[in-house]
């Protein structure tokens, strides 16, 4: 079962037309609670199994949240869009009278609205912290005993300065640190179901780059030619990266056996998160990360101390997790995305840490050079209280490295795989925060797939594991720069993608057509570089030149360069800069110097020519 709950000021409804073939009966067309906390719930498949367990985790769920924001009123609300594994309607019904039968039997003024009707509906969110909360109910006897232990595990959080001090996240005096305080609180509450659009949907839009796919799954994405080509050079530069650094890249299958004997207890405790399809009679399950074809691999190999650490990376294409409907959106949560995913092998726990620091200064440096600086993330660190204890200058030389205060959850016991996670995450404009780069020390999955190697004295021994994804996924990395520029945009700032991702990095435009061979020749001037060849193209269109230069201003194009018969009389140009900051906007430059411009912000990124025709009017217009 699915639930969102939302503490709001009221909630209205007005039944409109059936949304199955015998809906539930109701002489009541309309209906409004006020001050309520409304259940948005849809049940599904797996509580047919055990109606009266999942009956009672929804009602205790519900009831702890009614508790601690002090409210009587519940509106029970069948919401079918939080999921795509829905029970039957007869079995959903039934588990919904029942959930409003045992709140009533708790005292509290319970109203339900009709089940099986498309309805319309009014709900004033009160925006608070606590106001939005998604849940996730798995019938009792469907648990692992590591998952009843999660739901038990206790943590705190605290704000870690620079000078050593844990802080209450509560008293935590966040002046000057208001991003900080956006991702704490969302953080804590765990609220991860979306209210309205991102900015970043409306500019992937706009822009050319993505788009929903509505004969695909929720959270399956199409991308446009300047799209894939943002996405191709972004996955090309993090591998780059990552290979210097010492990863070698391998590929692995997307779907593994759902009876593997190592993988099918750690299959457990994600029993919503899967894609699964049938082959062959036997049941596989689509990854959701490049672990179990590494760790498989690693497994199967001779490996001695001095191949430690070893290094193995996977760019997957894809990785998959059914996330719940009602938090996809956008390039921000996917059911389907491309995970950069590199792990290290080492020999003991000394080694994991220094391994640690350099993989946390590699992620620093890919975030900063594709686009998304320090100032744009925030840090969470979790660990167990034991750890932190024993390493305190190692996690405070991890907060000095990174600049500024920190978000720290600690649990009072172990129960994950890891003992160490550190997260760099962005704060959107409708402040959501989002994962990006990650690295963890996982203890267990060693020994849990019988990954060996020979130590120095030739004993036989199991290595720690480093998980590192050092941009975060890609898609990801696109939501953050798409909504670091809507940022600026609301503050009024011209919004650009780094140069080097740009997918047109200079825009000639002929005043007249008598103009577009000196736009084809100033083009070969530009480019004689024999290493960096700009990307650039002609605006050959029947508009007017104001139009044009209208148009490139929209589709954020960084330099624009009017040829006319002054230019190509003077050989001199005065270019429109995007980003004024960085050239003096007064001076006139020949081909030669705004090439060496260019090149000189370009150098040391991967090179691609341009995605699409050169010439504007042989461009199609793709949805946006």
């Amino acid at each position: 079962m699915k639930l969102l709950l939302i503490h709001s000021d009221f909630i209205e409804y007005e039944v409109k037309d059936k949304a199955i073939k015998t809906p539930e009966d109701t002489s009541k067309k309309k209906d409004r609670l006020e001050e309520a906390l409304t259940a948005f719930t849809a049940v599904e498949k797996v509580d047919e199994k055990s109606p009266k367990q999942a009956v009672k985790q929804a009602v205790d769920e519900i009831i702890k949240t009614a508790e601690q924001l002090k409210v009587k009123n519940i509106m029970v609300y069948p919401y079918a869009h939080l999921s795509s594994n829905l029970a039957s309607p007869k079995k959903a019904q039934e588990i919904l009278i029942e959930m409003e039968y045992e709140l009533k039997q708790k005292n509290f003024n319970v109203k339900r609205s009709p089940f099986g009707w498309y309805k319309a509906f009014k709900i004033s969110c009160k925006g608070h912290p606590l106001s939005e909360l998604s849940r996730e109910i798995l019938p009792v006897k469907e648990e692992t005993e590591s998952l009843k232990k999660e739901r038990k595990l206790s943590s705190d959080w605290y704000i870690l300065t620079e000078d050593g001090n844990l802080h209450d996240v509560g008293k935590f005096n966040f002046k000057s640190h208001e991003n900080l305080k956006k991702f704490s609180f969302y953080e804590k509450e765990k609220s991860r179901a979306v209210k309205g659009e991102p900015a970043h949907v409306t500019l992937m839009k706009k822009l050319e780059i993505a788009d929903y796919e509505p004969a695909s799954d929720g959270g399956n994405m199409r991308f446009y030619p300047k799209g894939r080509f943002i996405k191709k050079l972004i996955e090309h530069y993090v591998t780059r990266r990552v290979v210097e650094y010492g990863g070698l890249e391998v590929e692995t299958p997307i779907m593994y056996d759902m009876q593997h004997p190592t993988l099918s207890e750690y299959l457990q405790r994600f029993p919503a998160r899967q894609y699964q399809i049938e082959s062959d009679k036997r049941n596989f399950f689509l990854r959701f990360a490049a672990c179990f074809g590494q760790f498989l691999m690693a497994h199967d190999a001779t490996i001695s101390y001095k191949d430690l650490p070893l290094k193995i990376y996977e760019l997957t294409k894809y990785s998959f997790r059914r996330e719940q409907s009602g938090e996809l959106t956008g390039l921000r949560r996917l059911r389907a995305f491309t995970m950069p995913d590199v792990h290290a092998f080492t020999s003991d726990l000394d080694m994991a840490m220094n391994e640690f620091k350099v993989r946390f200064d590699l992620s620093l440096s890919v975030l900063e050079n594709i686009g998304i600086e320090n100032n744009d993330i925030e840090m969470a660190l979790r660990t167990t209280k034991d750890f932190y204890e024993k390493n305190k200058n190692f996690i405070l030389d991890l907060v000095k490295k990174f600049g500024k205060p920190i978000l720290v959850e600690i649990w009072d016991e172990r129960i994950f795989y890891f003992i160490l996670k550190f997260e760099f995450n962005f704060v959107d404009l409708s402040e959501k925060a989002s994962a990006l780069s990650t690295d963890q020390i996982d203890i267990e999955n060693g020994e849990r797939y019988d990954i060996k190697f020979t130590d120095k004295d030739g004993t036989i021994k199991h290595p720690l594991i480093l998980h590192c994804s050092p941009s975060g996924a890609i898609e990801r990395v696109i939501y953050a720069l798409l909504e670091k520029e809507a940022i600026k945009m609301s503050k009024g700032e011209k919004p650009m993608l780094p140069l080097w991702l740009s997918p047109t990095q200079i825009r000639f435009i002929p005043v007249g057509d008598e103009y577009i061979k000196e736009c084809e020749n100033f083009s070969q001037e530009l480019n004689k570089n024999e290493i960096y060849k700009i990307r650039l193209d002609i605006d050959d269109r029947e508009e007017s030149v104001s139009k044009k230069i209208r148009d490139a201003e929209k589709e954020w194009i960084p330099i624009i360069v009017v040829i006319g018969e002054k230019e190509k009389n003077s050989k001199k140009f005065t270019p429109r800069f995007r980003d004024k900051s960085v050239v003096d906007i007064s001076k006139k430059y020949s081909m030669k110097e705004l090439s060496d411009l260019v090149i000189k912000n370009i150098k040391g990124y991967p090179q691609e020519p341009i995605p699409l025709p050169i010439y504007l009017s042989k461009r199609p217009k793709f949805k946006g």
